[in-house]
């Protein structure tokens, strides 16, 4: 079973041996060059003599590929899944598994699936290709389609201004509004603006994400306080495009005591039709989650552009999918430069690398400050 994903720490130890790769605490910044004895030692790698067995393999597998010494990766992972067939010796099987896919070896993938099956009772993993994965298609953004950006407030003028600008180009009008977050009276009030200034224009507005902007609206104003009288408006404007008749007339009579003076009156013809998902607010959240993403077989990698990156994410994440192999300086830069991350409070999570790379990263610590979330096969 591969290893479950590490949970997060409230912060990084500090005071730690610079080599100390066996240690569940976060390594202290060292020079990618302490890194490089391990990494360009050929031969046999040792491990410590009271080891668990099943760790000691996993441990010399992992460096030993990290080493570029296939055969020798090969030869120790094929003898220890013999030895090591139930329980935790699955991750070595695991290892093996993207060792042949990796190398593009199908028989023997395909045999071992067969062994695993037999030895653990359950599916083999799945061959697939190392490959990035095909970006889905975005949705055709409708015509005349136009995001709200920052919140619905008096003081946001570019918002307005990009609203403004669009009615006069758009006979038809949609306006999402779903990364509204706060609203206040002066921004209600221009809103009731630019649906009245499309009304007069007899032009077509559609408003997305009303179900949530009324909440915030609801929970500007109360019956008997003369204040607000633009959320009022507003959420009666959306009560109205919503269908919601009870609430409407029930919030046009607290209107009528409140303010004393005549709501705005139902009309059936301007309930609208049903609210359709929004497509540029959907597109812009997909943006926001981006992920570094190194490729290929890291050699000596420096990790250009992950400093900036980093400062921009919170979470901080790197897709590893595609990453086929890490030496011991790139695993060795990465920890330091994802330990100041950590001890920023920003969550770090490497997703997806091969159980080759994910075990590296494990013999050097790199758990203690990432989140390493392994692919599911």
């Amino acid at each position: 079973m591969a290893p479950p994903p590490v949970e997060d720490k409230a912060e990084a130890p500090k005071d730690l041996a610079p080599l100390d790769f066996t240690s569940s605490k976060a390594l202290s910044p060292v020079s990618p060059s302490e890194f490089s004895d391990l990494s360009e030692t050929p031969g046999e790698i040792h491990v410590e003599g009271d080891m668990d067995p099943i760790e000691a393999d996993i441990e010399q597998a992992a460096v030993l590929y990290a080493n570029a010494q296939d055969e020798a990766t090969r030869a120790l992972l094929e003898n220890a899944v013999h030895v090591h067939h139930f329980g935790p010796g699955e991750r070595l099987w695991l290892m093996l598994f993207d060792f042949y896919r990796l190398n593009n070896q199908h028989a023997p993938f395909d045999a071992l699936s067969m062994e695993y099956a037999k030895a653990f009772e359950k599916s083999p993993p799945a061959w697939r290709n190392n490959e990035s994965p095909k970006p889905a298609a975005k949705a055709a953004v409708p015509a005349g389609t136009v995001l709200f950006k920052g919140d619905l407030t008096g003081d946001n003028d570019a918002a307005f201004a990009a609203l403004d600008a669009a009615i006069d180009k758009n006979p038809k009008l949609r306006v999402e509004l779903t990364k509204v977050k706060a609203v206040d009276d002066l921004g209600a009030e221009r809103m009731l603006g630019v649906l009245a200034a499309v009304r007069k224009k007899k032009s077509e507005i559609e408003l997305i994400g009303r179900d949530a902007l009324a909440a915030l609206l609801e929970a500007r104003i109360e019956t008997g306080r003369r204040e607000e009288s633009g959320c009022w408006l507003l959420l009666l404007e959306f009560y109205q495009l919503m269908g919601k008749q009870e609430a409407f007339e029930d919030m046009a009579i607290n209107y009528a005591v409140t303010f004393e003076m005549s709501p705005p009156s139902w009309e059936p013809k301007r309930v609208a039709a049903a609210e359709p998902k929004p497509v540029l607010a959907l597109a812009e959240s997909a943006d926001e989650v981006e992920s570094f993403a190194p490729k290929g077989d890291l050699k000596a990698e420096r990790f250009a552009g992950l400093p900036a990156f980093a400062e921009k994410h919170d979470p901080l994440i790197l897709d590893f999918s595609v990453v086929t192999r890490i030496d011991f300086v790139s695993a060795g830069t990465l920890v330091n430069m994802l330990t100041p991350v950590k001890r920023q409070g920003k969550r770090v999570i490497i997703n997806h690398p091969n159980y080759l790379v994910a075990e590296l990263l494990g013999v050097v610590g790199l758990e203690a400050v990432a989140d390493i979330v392994l692919a599911k096969h």
